[in-house]
């Protein structure tokens, strides 16, 4: 396969069409970061507001994960990636146009929707590549397309810079977000022209009911409700910094309110959800004869195990989640602890993460593809990532600074490995619900790094690491107990793919 990559041909070309399109997202989801303090100067925003307009882009993209996985599922990758890409053009036109700070929130708030397009590409991916390849193929995937957050922050203050003649000698950010935003939209028609959602011969699969994860028994309904519960409160945990009294962009009634529709959110889409599965649940009307009364048996071949979501929701939450937090503050903890300059510090965090996440991902795939058991690992990568952390929380002034950079990289390898080995499993699940799926899996890792992050406010990076230490290692024994070997994956020989596909 590592010859072939380079090809760009059947299934490859697919494969760098989609993490390309993965990558543009990215570039639009970051696009303001790089340029904060240019806009700070220009617009006269305060450094609480650069932290609300943080946070709004974050807040979207939990959900949107959720409400993009059914749309896939139900109209297929090549439409609703292109249109999410044609998308980006209306918050980089209100960025581009902002005069005031609450236009700036609601560019961020739609902004936050583009760090959805991951889970699109996963099907995506999934559909082209056989078993024995999954996980390589999402490796390079992912690894590469999430490379486009990196991108954003090293060429667009250059783009921003070089556009000066065109701003009075200004440093020109709205024509840098504006321009992220219309190459994202052309090549959102360059991708809908190029790809299909299946190869030839293949009839792309959906589930028989929409507006909802179909489950195969009544625990899994239930576990299921708990993952969605999970996801809209750490949505709620954005409020508090929120309506902290040095930000105060939110009263106590409208944080109320908040709390109020995420409520609602959650009882629509549990209701929604049981639409989808009331046979198997019963119904939820304690005075029906039916209640909690499943009226359907699933045959064994149609079933499927739900705590594979859940578990593997828990390890992108440990790996993805901890890399998000750890990205956000890494920089600052090099630059207190060994008194480096922002330069250095800056540097030693984007080896450790962006560059590194480029082999680091990818391989992860690679190893769950070749080495025999994708459980044993997922298990063993997350092991890594407990070791590594609670190494680095040991870090101090006394420490080597070589030292102390070769240990960051070996969490930051099996941080990002284990990424890789994730998606490599959860294609494999159930292949009709693969959107809905990785949306809950993908929006897990957003909830990972708003956790995390919750924690730092309120400790230091030492508690920070033990606690992401900890949680992997807890993470590790329950996959090694609990998660489930794909079946005959290793035995499944797939040729549908050697054929060019007629695009």
């Amino acid at each position: 396969m590592l010859q072939r990559l380079w090809s760009f041909r059947d299934r490859y070309r697919i494969l760098h069409l989609t993490w390309f399109a993965f990558f543009l997202t990215f570039v639009v989801w970051f696009n303001m970061a790089p340029l904060a303090t240019t806009i700070q100067q220009d617009l006269r925003l305060t450094t609480e507001q650069l932290k609300v307009l943080a946070i709004c882009n974050l807040a979207l993209t939990i959900p949107a994960r959720i409400a993009i996985g059914i749309l896939l599922d139900r109209f297929g990758p090549r439409l609703v990636f292109s249109a999410l890409l044609v998308l980006a053009l209306v918050p980089c036109s209100i960025a581009a146009t902002a005069t005031t700070f609450n236009q700036l929130v609601w560019s961020s708030l739609v902004t936050g929707i583009m760090g959805a397009g991951f889970v699109v590409g996963v099907r995506m991916v999934a559909e082209w590549f056989p078993p024995q390849e999954i996980g390589f193929a999402q490796g390079i995937y992912g690894g590469w397309g999430n490379f486009g957050a990196a991108a954003a922050q090293f060429t667009l203050p250059a783009v921003a810079v070089a556009a000066t003649f065109l701003s009075s000698g200004a440093v020109n950010w709205r024509l840098a977000i504006l321009l992220t935003g219309i190459i994202c939209a052309l090549y959102g028609f360059v991708y809908f022209k190029s790809v299909a959602d299946t190869p030839p011969g293949k009839v792309y699969q959906r589930p028989q009911r929409d507006g909802g994860m179909p489950v195969t028994s009544a625990n899994s309904f239930w576990a299921m409700t708990a993952l969605d519960l999970g996801m809209l409160l750490s949505l709620g945990l954005l409020t508090f910094p929120l309506a902290q009294p040095q930000i105060h962009f939110l009263q106590g009634w409208q944080e109320l309110l908040c709390w109020g529709f995420l409520a609602g959110l959650f009882i629509l889409q549990t209701y929604k959800s049981w639409e989808v599965n009331r046979e198997v649940v019963g119904s939820l009307n304690p005075l029906d004869s039916n209640f909690l009364k499943s009226s359907k048996t699933y045959p064994s071949a149609q079933r499927y195990q739900f705590r594979q979501v859940a578990l593997l929701s828990f390890t992108y939450l440990t790996n993805f989640g901890a890399q998000l937090a750890v990205f956000s503050i890494l920089p600052m903890f090099f630059e207190q602890t060994f008194a480096l300059n922002r330069v250095a510090a800056g540097a030693i965090a984007a080896i450790s993460y962006p560059f590194l996440n480029l082999v680091s991902r990818p391989s992860g795939g690679l190893i769950s593809d070749k080495c025999g058991s994708r459980k044993w690992t997922m298990t063993l990568l997350t092991v890594g990532i407990g070791v590594g952390f609670l190494l680095m929380s040991t870090i101090n002034s006394h420490w080597s600074l070589p030292i102390a950079i070769a240990v960051t990289l070996f969490c930051a390898y099996f941080v990002q490995a284990a990424a890789g080995a994730t998606f490599s499993l959860v294609p494999l699940i159930k292949p009709e619900i693969t959107g809905q799926i990785a949306g809950t899996v993908g929006a897990y890792g957003n909830v990972g790094g708003v956790v995390y992050l919750t924690v730092y406010n309120f400790t230091n990076t030492g508690t920070l690491f033990s606690t992401m230490g900890v949680v992997a290692l807890i993470c590790a024994s329950l996959c090694g107990f609990f998660l489930t070997e794909p079946s005959a994956v290793f035995a499944q020989n797939n040729a549908i793919l050697k054929v060019e596909p007629r695009i």
